[in-house]
């Protein structure tokens, strides 16, 4: 069987070590030949790709990105999912391994109900993909955050300074909260709570009263402030249709400062947290999502996506994975809620 498989969205750390795995596994155990697809979706309408040989991914675990390219193009917003299909029987492919999160696993769902071959791989450092408990990629990204916050913790102290640092989470925020509460931030704020500006400067002077004359605030790039408090522009949107974010630390740095008198400073990190080596964990984890991918194929289990369920890997329909976001729960947002001030 001739196999493709593409990467879309964001990159994250952990994408070649899947790649590596549907191949090594592929090749060696069922025979299979692959061919990658270039830029995600993009790579499918245009016909653009090369054959992927146990050569092609050879050393390319450790390596961050992806050795195919990505982008956030959405083939649905022209076509058909018949047409689709019809482009990637032309390059005779038999199967597709879609690995994404819930944009491209969304379109992988469509095209699986039209009658493709198709298996999903979720990636998101976000880890807000319904389905499964953790999603590759989420692990590196919570490192390096935390690795941030703690490196922040040594210069707002120095300067007595309100440090906030701004994370990826556009509807979850998974990330701030795990960043946060291993970080030791004094504020965490997440898309899921809307959040009181005013009450955000309370913990600060309470800690200033106490002589704790610096913090740290991490807040997840689509957290929002609650109606009526003071607003936070955005521009853009992607093919998705998706608002394009980042830059909240931006206008609630100014608001702190100026309700406060507290001098603050912003830290974006932006891409940084997408960049680099994968941690072990998310290694292994894309790892063993590829062995399944693979394993899924072998079996026909079309429109079916892996995932990671109490330490074991399962499939699961492709609409239930993309179907409603996993968000964070209650329970671990109070639990950093409790170190806040």
């Amino acid at each position: 069987m001739r196999i493709g498989m593409l990467t879309g969205g964001g990159d994250c750390p952990g994408l070649n070590a899947v790649i590596r795995a549907v191949v090594r596994r592929g090749v060696r155990e069922s025979g299979h030949s692959f061919f990658g697809y270039r830029h995600g979706w993009r790579g499918v309408m245009e016909g653009e790709g090369f054959d992927l040989t146990l050569d092609t991914v050879g050393g390319i675990l450790v390596r961050g990105g992806t050795i195919l390219g990505t982008s956030r193009t959405n083939p649905l917003k022209e076509c058909s999912a018949e047409e689709v299909l019809s482009r990637i029987a032309v390059a005779g492919v038999d199967a597709l391994v879609a690995i994404g999160g819930e944009d491209t696993l969304g379109v992988a769902a469509k095209l699986a109900a039209a009658g493709g071959h198709v298996v999903g791989v979720p990636k998101t450092i976000d880890n807000d993909l319904s389905g499964t408990e953790v999603t590759f990629g989420f692990d590196t990204a919570v490192q390096i955050a935390t690795d941030a916050i703690d490196r922040l913790h040594t210069t707002a102290e120095s300067h007595d300074r309100v440090m906030v640092c701004e994370v990826m989470g556009r509807h979850a925020g998974w990330i701030a909260t795990h960043a946060g509460i291993a970080g030791g931030a004094d504020a965490i704020l997440i898309p899921e709570t809307p959040f009181d500006i005013e009450e955000v400067c309370g913990y600060i002077r309470s800690r200033h009263a106490r002589g704790r004359d610096f913090s740290i605030v991490v807040v997840a790039e689509g957290a929002v402030p609650r109606e009526g408090t003071f607003e936070v522009s955005a521009s853009g949107v992607d093919e998705f249709g998706h608002v394009r974010l980042g830059g909240i630390a931006n206008s609630l740095a100014a608001e702190i400062e100026s309700r406060t008198g507290f001098e603050t400073r912003v830290t974006i990190l932006g891409h940084v947290q997408r960049g680099g080596t994968p941690t072990a964990f998310d290694r292994v984890l894309a790892t063993r999502f590829g062995i399944g991918a693979i394993g899924a194929v072998d079996d026909g289990a079309w429109g079916q996506m892996v995932a990671l369920r109490c330490g074991e890997i399962v499939r699961v329909p492709l609409e239930e994975a993309t179907g409603t976001l996993k968000t964070v729960d209650p329970a671990l947002y109070d639990v950093g809620r409790t170190f806040f001030g």
